[in-house]
Order: structure tokens, then C-alpha cells, then sequence
């Protein structure tokens, strides 16, 4: 749900667009790539490794994927957006955020979802106020109870769309209740896939 109203009511891509996702392969970012290409667009993912990029490019479908752990992501980054960003659907901030809205376009929309990169880091995040007036960027903070009095319709397209097959679901499984801490460790450290869960017992 935090996937769809994002993009679909803050992005608003269209047909064509590019729009471009970082921890594009974390349960948000994942869906939201998902769904840009059911609407349509071209679709940019950031990842973490080699691995998490095949992931997107092979099994969800995405256009062009970027390895932010590779020494040349910035160039990476340059030759998956040729045309420019139109969505940047935000969970990551930072310095690779700067990349991106260095890219956007005119009149461009960020959903605001998180800045996972700053959570610990105990100083204020940075924002290029620069860009964001002179490309006259849309950027808006959003939580998902925001849209609870659509939730109904909503989770009844996207189960329509899982079981069409045009929707994948992933989860990185840490059995024992005992192992939280290290579930914490890799949502911070980008080791998950989807989402991230911590089983308790079998039953």
C-alpha cells in the first residue's frame, strides 16, 4: 500500500515517463518498480550488488538497474536516465538522492517515503533546495495512513494484479526471535530482499 499511493498518488507517472526508485529491491521498492511498469513507464531501480541488480533487471522486470556498492554508480546512473528522472520515488536520501534530483526533470515528482541513509547518522539530512526550484520538482512527505479511507480498493487492485502475475512478492525469512537484532542489522545494511521478516515459531 505504501508502494501504490506513493507512486500512483503523489508520482503520478504516465505512459512513457521514466521513473526511478532506490532500495528498489526492499518490499517498497520493489512493488513500486512493479507497478511503474504496469503503468507504463520506464523503470530505473538503485540496489546494493550485483546480485540485487540481476533481481531486478531478470525477475521483476526493471529497464536499467544501478549499483550504488559499485565504484561508477554515478556514471551508472547517467547512462540508465539518457532522457532524465520524471519519479523519483525517495527511501534512501543522501548522497545518492543529490545524484538523482540532479537528474529529474522539469516538473518532476518525488515521493518522499524515507531516508534510510540518515536514520543514524545524527546529522540533519541535506536537500538541494537548488534543484528543486529551478527544475520546479514536486516533493512530498507521505505515510501510508494518510490514504486509510482507500485502502479497500486499493488492496483489491493489487491482489488482482498478483494474481494476474504482473505483481512478484518476496520475503527475506530470519527464523527465531532471538536473531531480531540481526534482521535490524541487514534492513539497515540492505542484506534483505522484499520483505524483511522475523519468524517466531512454525506455528
Amino acid at each position: 500500500l505504501t508502494a501504490y499511493f506513493g507512486l500512483l498518488e503523489i508520482g503520478r507517472p504516465q505512459v512513457g515517463e521514466t521513473v526511478l526508485v532506490s532500495a528498489a529491491a526492499g518490499a517498497v521498492g520493489s512493488v513500486v518498480g512493479q507497478i511503474a511498469k504496469i503503468r507504463g513507464c520506464r523503470v530505473v531501480g538503485i540496489a546494493g550488488g550485483e546480485a540485487k541488480c540481476r533481481y531486478l533487471l531478470d525477475e521483476l522486470g526493471f529497464d536499467a538497474a544501478v549499483d550504488y556498492k559499485a565504484s561508477d554508480w554515478r556514471e551508472q546512473l547517467a547512462a540508465a536516465t539518457p532522457d532524465g528522472i520524471d519519479v523519483n520515488f525517495e527511501n534512501v536520501g543522501g548522497e545518492i538522492m543529490e545524484a538523482v534530483m540532479a537528474r529529474m526533470n522539469l516538473f518532476g515528482r518525488m515521493p518522499l517515503c524515507g531516508m534510510i541513509s540518515g536514520y543514524n547518522s545524527g546529522e540533519p539530512m541535506r536537500a538541494d533546495f537548488s534543484s528543486i526550484l529551478m527544475r520546479r520538482i514536486e516533493v512530498r512527505g507521505f505515510i501510508v495512513s494518510d490514504f486509510m479511507d482507500r485502502f479497500p480498493a486499493a488492496t483489491q487492485e493489487l491482489a488482482t494484479w498478483y494474481l494476474e502475475g504482473r505483481l512478484k512478492h518476496q520475503e527475506t525469512v530470519i527464523d527465531g526471535l532471538e536473531q531480531a537484532p540481526e534482521a535490524v542489522n541487514l534492513l539497515f545494511d540492505g542484506g534483505n530482499r522484499g520483505k524483511l521478516v522475523v519468524r517466531v515459531s512454525d506455528d
